[in-house]
């Protein structure tokens, strides 16, 4: 579907003449820097933290594009994923006016930007099995409706929305289509940054909390066409990325190699943990995952949460979230914290 990008944005927008910083006007890496008033003679640790970091994070996102198999300018990175989300509600969103569409249940950051930016929400619920429903959605969208969030793999539930079902909204969605894939490296399911050029309204949300184990970084990555990720970087801060955080995530990316053992470590502790857990009479229902965490239905999920709890053992209660009621969401963890949680499992079942 064509969209034109111009006709999303909120008006004032279009004439927006965007903070120029120092490293805007002079990007290399070698001269005598007296542009930015930072202290010439170094910071008080032993790393070189006195100059302000590249505001576009070149030579990372240089990096990503070749791992992911994309282009630089297809590239935002964030403070977190949560940055992107709020950055395209300031984008595209006008308050009081416009709104988006939510599909619960889901993560709660879009809900959270929604009513701090003063977007209305309208609300499409999954099915009782945690799919997309393409027509309902449709049908809640007007001229109003600027984004469209799809969590696949969900958060809480798990599993992967249906292909055909985000590929058909991508085609007929006259908004923005957010595909959010937090979870992606966990999944069988191929990504979407691979179609960014037959879909312009496309952008696709990865982070590197998850697999590569950086959550303390706060680096999100948002996937989309140069002229989305341009608007973007137009209204971000002008050093949303700090220079340790870019230095760190710059020595981690050769260990892909390392971190594909990690996914598959956590593949099949995600399986461990589903087979033990279906063996104790107190687990109702366990809801496939493409995840590193399970959904959990257990007889009272207030009583074995706070259990837990006493047994230092913590996870998430999503039993008040629609569709995952006496569920709780367990985080795939190492066998030995495994072990601990069934241990626990076991004794809160014979209170």
């Amino acid at each position: 579907m064509k969209v034109d990008l111009a006709s999303l944005l909120r008006p004032h927008l279009l004439t927006l003449k965007p903070y120029t910083s120092a490293r805007d006007e002079y990007s290399g890496s070698e001269g005598v820097f007296l542009d930015a008033n930072e202290n010439p003679f170094g910071s008080i640790t032993q790393a070189n933290y006195n100059r302000y970091p590249d505001p576009y994070q070149s030579a990372l996102k240089s990096e990503i594009a070749q791992i992911k198999g994309c282009a630089p300018t297809q590239i935002f990175l964030g403070n977190g994923s949560d940055e992107a989300i709020d950055l395209l509600f300031r984008a595209f969103c006008n308050p009081g006016k416009d709104n988006v569409i939510l599909l619960p249940p889901t993560y709660g950051m879009y809900g959270v930007s929604a009513s701090i930016n003063n977007v209305e929400i309208r609300n499409v619920a999954l099915t009782p099995d945690f799919q997309l429903q393409p027509e309902k959605i449709l049908a809640a969208a007007d001229t109003q409706t600027k984004i469209l969030f799809i969590c696949s793999p969900n958060n809480p539930s798990g599993n992967a929305a249906k292909r055909e079902d985000i590929q058909y909204l991508l085609e007929n969605f006259s908004g923005i289509v957010v595909v959010d894939e937090a979870y992606i490296d966990f999944s069988s399911e191929p990504s979407l940054i691979h179609e960014l050029d037959q879909y312009p309204n496309l952008l696709v949300m990865q982070t590197f909390s998850k697999a590569w184990g950086l959550a303390s970084l706060r680096l999100g990555m948002a996937f989309a066409s140069p002229e989305l990720i341009a608007i973007l970087n137009q209204i971000k801060p002008p050093y949303n990325i700090s220079g340790l955080t870019q230095e760190t995530v710059l020595a981690a990316l050769p260990n892909k190699g390392k971190v594909e053992e990690l996914i598959q470590k956590i593949k099949e502790e995600r399986t461990f943990l589903k087979q033990e857990l279906e063996k104790l009479p107190a687990v109702l229902k366990i809801h496939p995952s493409d995840a590193n965490f399970l959904l959990v239905q257990v007889p009272d999920a207030n009583r074995f949460y706070e259990g837990l709890i006493e047994e230092k053992v913590i996870v998430r209660n999503r039993s008040t979230v629609l569709h995952c009621e006496g569920c709780l969401r367990i985080t795939v963890g190492t066998q030995d914290e495994t072990l601990a949680l069934l241990q626990a499992f076991k004794k809160i079942a014979t209170y």
